[in-house]
């Protein structure tokens, strides 16, 4: 393993059986602990004050840890601002038998500095020496901002998913009463930090540990922690108070569950008047496996009262932030995956292409994230792919509709996300390569792409035009170095014919990671980008002049 990084903080420790789950893995509340002492280590490294733990937030769990192999938690504080910081942690595991290293979890921490008497605390700059600093740097000033919009942006999807019908009870369904937890727990020295206050992994380890009894009891299986909405730590608490946690499921979205924990402290006096303090609160989802090690589908959810109906919405809301959030987390290397233009095989190539749209469409388990009059978008994730259905209502015939959006050269017309889009081969009637360049956003580099768009009129009876979308590579339009070459996997129009006067449009498209930063922040509520484009191409659609279309055939 290399050598640690100037200003990194390493934890290396050995997984003993005291460590594991039943399963002989590291327990996820073990993991937990570690974690936010190295975070707190690296905060105060930079800081060279006391700092404590403000939140934990976007914890991802990649892989598991098993009994005998060792671990390493780096952390780095990623950027500093005047009294708090990010802290930035990987979590490595290794094999001692095969050398072979694996990412078991990511996390953000947000640490304050905690001042010295009436001393005011400004913290110094991170000092930036790789790449990877810069993009972590600024990605950093961007995770800042979700955090801090996070309970309007929660509000604001409250509202919305307050349009949406209450869910139709269903043969199946299930209340969540049963999966109700609470547990107490006395702070006792050991379990306190060197500030004299709980320590901060310790209370998210018990809270892990009522979260997966509450888990357990919905799914009859392994419950597997797979990713922590947030940690917010809303007040300390000392040795000596008691803390009472309490778990209940909110609702389940197909192979995973949240699990929502809430934490009080008593100390004597407010124990005997039964008076607690919020100090803190979570949100956990889960996976469950069976013991043939496949993945449980959780039973839906059902309401039982206004209290039920509330979380059952609040998870909603809380999913579709997590979906934005989770592309500001950290900048990917895409690896490319865009096919080889081949002209001795281009039919193979753009029938390919039109299947794989048709088998985006037709997957099952897409859900609706927002719905605005004549728009409408359904999200699915699949395999940590994520993919976005965006569905429009036209008052222009599918014909139309379909010759206006199968020319390219026209979006940028009505499509922000693109500046410019040339054609560079016509290669056959219903198939053409485009070079298109898109704009800048979060202070990278502008983007740009080369697609084949193929496109499909009905057939015989049919009454569905398609238009899809994917990257190729071409020697004779190599990368650029002003463009961060991107791509898409998977994208396109199905527009289906209503009447002789009106259609349905709707969009798809697999988003990979060079993408996503267009697509981030309305998935996570805080932008309304898509609604806007959507739109947008509907006023361009219903208001193209007869002239213009006529000048398309």
């Amino acid at each position: 393993m290399e050598r640690a990084a100037p200003g990194e903080v390493r934890m290396s420790r050995a997984i003993s059986p005291a460590h594991a789950n039943p399963r002989g893995e590291l327990s996820a509340g073990q993991l937990l602990k570690w974690v936010d002492a190295a975070a707190c280590l690296a905060a105060e490294k930079h800081a060279g004050v006391s700092c404590v733990t403000a939140s934990v937030d976007d914890i991802r769990f990649e892989e598991t840890a098993k009994v005998g192999q060792v671990l390493t938690i780096k952390a780095k504080v990623t950027r500093a601002f005047s009294t708090s910081m990010e802290i930035s942690i990987k979590v490595i595991v290794q094999d001692m038998f095969t050398g072979v290293e694996k990412l078991v979890s990511v996390a953000f921490s947000t640490f304050v500095a905690k001042p010295i008497g009436k001393e005011k605390i400004n913290l110094k700059p991170v000092i930036l020496l790789t790449e990877q600093d810069h993009v972590e740097h600024n990605l950093a000033s961007e995770r800042r901002k979700v955090r801090l919009h996070h309970e309007d942006t929660f509000k604001n999807l409250m509202k919305e998913n307050s349009k949406f019908n209450d869910p139709i009870c269903d043969e199946g369904m299930v209340s969540t009463s049963g999966t109700s937890v609470q547990s107490i727990e006395l702070v006792l020295p050991p379990h306190a930090n060197h500030h004299g206050n709980t320590f901060g992994g310790q209370i998210m380890a018990w809270m892990e540990t009522v979260a997966t009894i509450s888990a357990s009891r919905l799914c009859g299986a392994h419950p597997l922690l797979k990713s922590v909405d947030m940690f917010k730590f809303r007040g300390p608490s000392t040795v000596g108070d008691r803390l009472v946690f309490n778990a209940i499921v909110n609702n389940t979205f197909q192979t995973c569950v949240e699990v929502g924990v809430r934490v009080e402290a008593f100390d004597c006096q407010e124990w005997s008047e039964g008076r607690g303090r919020h100090i803190n609160s979570a949100f956990l989802i889960y996976n469950a496996v069976n013991d043939k090690e496949e993945l449980v589908t959780f039973p839906r959810i059902k309401p039982m009262s206004k209290d039920d109906l509330r979380r059952y919405r609040g998870a909603i809301a809380r999913k579709r932030i997590r979906l934005g959030r989770k592309y500001v987390i950290s900048h990917k290397e895409e690896v490319p995956l865009c096919v080889h233009w081949d002209v001795t095989n281009q039919v193979s190539l753009s029938n390919a292409n039109v299947e794989a749209l048709k088998n985006l469409a037709a997957r099952s388990g897409w859900e609706v994230t927002s719905v605005v009059e004549k728009i409408k978008i359904y999200t699915l994730e699949e395999n940590d792919i994520l993919s976005v259905w965006v569905e429009k209502h036209v008052e222009r015939p599918a014909h139309l509709t379909y010759h206006l959006l199968s020319d390219f050269t026209k979006r940028p017309l009505w499509d922000p996300h693109y500046v410019s889009c040339e054609v560079i081969d016509c290669v056959s009637e219903d198939d053409q390569i485009y070079y298109i360049t898109c704009p800048v956003v979060n202070g990278d580099k502008p983007k740009d792409l080369v697609v084949l768009v193929s496109r499909r009129r009905p057939l015989k009876d049919g009454n569905t035009y398609t238009v899809a979308v994917k990257s190729v590579t071409l020697p004779s339009v190599p990368p650029s170095p002003q463009y961060s070459r991107s791509e898409i996997l998977c994208a396109g129009f199905l527009i289906h014919a209503i009447d002789s006067s009106s259609c349905t449009v709707s969009y798809f498209n697999q988003i990979s990671a060079s993408i996503s930063p267009y697509f981030a922040g309305n998935l996570g509520g805080w932008s309304k980008s898509i609604e806007e484009t959507a739109a947008s191409c509907i006023q361009f659609i219903e208001n193209a002049t007869d002239d213009g279309l006529i000048d398309i055939f």
